[in-house]
């Protein structure tokens, strides 16, 4: 029999990678008397509940899209509720969400815990594992937008190899996404293990470590959530919506999440002064401080006590100016 989702504690269902690092490097915009950090993907809250245990001063704004791991991050910030804004929304919504919870329209330190969560891959309804059955769904928010299976019964052949090429990086895109038309011609693609077998029939002998069909999930659960174009949107909002002295964290899961995070932190950070100008004016000077060099990894450890963190790469940054 399973377990009734809110008869479990949300601390079980996942571990929150590089939780130490993040608070390490988000605790210092943090110690002001009114404070206020903003976790854009709260998922079960543990980044949060270790931020506003290591600042007392702070409070949060928990932002998700997705319902349930809101319901579950409330149940496990119980004890700091006093403390938590609990908001349903999606992160490229943040300007509002600031404007409307944060302290004079601005936040001092935000995080982005890219990609899907352990709630929602583990859950057999969701629809986003291609290891076990479910309707093919992969919304992370339930309560809108297209399944993974209507799109699928709408989209035509060159969108499909396109999405499969540019969100999964699957060098046999064209080959799936005719296999995949071909079948639902016949009747429609509903389920994960019916999308999944189909790639697995499909693919070239011995070219695929692991599952063939992981790219085409990957390609379809960001089609279907829009996560690099909201991304794309919500990074410099963020960056806008910080205090001087502010922090931003992001955990990227990806290299497609991680080309987009590096990129806007590299043109905030550095100078817009032609290269000749012998005085740098005060708009041309970098708008932010990156605080890690590159990307950061988590240690061999935690990877081996929680493989979720075996992709992960960090970035931080500090605010240094108000935008000209």
């Amino acid at each position: 029999m399973t377990t009734p989702r809110h008869a479990i504690d949300p601390a079980d269902l996942h571990i929150s990678v590089l939780r130490d690092r993040c608070v390490e490097l988000l605790a210092p915009a943090l110690q002001n008397p009114g404070s206020v950090y903003l976790d854009a993907t709260t998922g079960l809250g543990g980044h949060t509940e270790a931020v506003l245990q290591a600042c007392p001063n702070a409070r949060a704004v928990c932002i998700d899209r997705d319902t349930e791991a809101l319901d579950l991050a409330g149940q496990r910030l119980a004890p700091l509720s006093d403390r938590v804004d609990l908001v349903h929304a999606v992160f490229d919504e943040l300007p509002r969400v600031v404007a409307e919870h944060g302290r004079d329209g601005r936040v001092d330190a935000i995080l982005f815990d890219l990609g899907v969560s352990s709630l929602q891959l583990d859950d057999e309804d969701r629809g986003f594992a291609y290891s076990r059955p479910a309707p093919l769904d992969m919304r992370m928010d339930q309560t809108r937008g297209a399944t993974a299976a209507e799109l699928l019964a709408r989209i035509d052949l060159g969108e499909l190899t396109s999405l499969l090429r540019l969100y999964g990086e699957e060098p046999h895109a064209r080959r799936y996404a005719r296999v995949i038309l071909d079948r639902q011609a016949e009747r429609p693609i509903e389920t994960t293990d019916d999308l999944a077998g189909l790639i697995q029939t499909a693919a070239p002998r011995g070219e695929h470590r692991g599952h063939p069909a992981k790219r085409v999930f990957q390609a379809l659960r960001i089609a279907v959530n829009g996560e690099l174009e909201v991304l794309a949107r919500a990074l410099p909002a963020a960056i806008d919506s910080l205090r001087v002295g502010g922090r931003l964290v992001v955990l990227s899961f990806q290299s497609l999440e991680d080309r987009i995070v590096k990129r806007t932190f590299v043109k905030a950070s550095t100078s817009s002064a032609p290269p000749d100008m012998p005085v740098l004016r005060p708009e041309d000077a970098p708008l932010l401080r990156t605080l890690v060099r590159g990307a950061e990894q988590a240690g061999t450890e935690e990877r081996a006590h929680n493989p979720r963190s075996a992709s992960v790469r960090l970035r931080a940054v500090e605010k240094m100016r108000e935008r000209s």
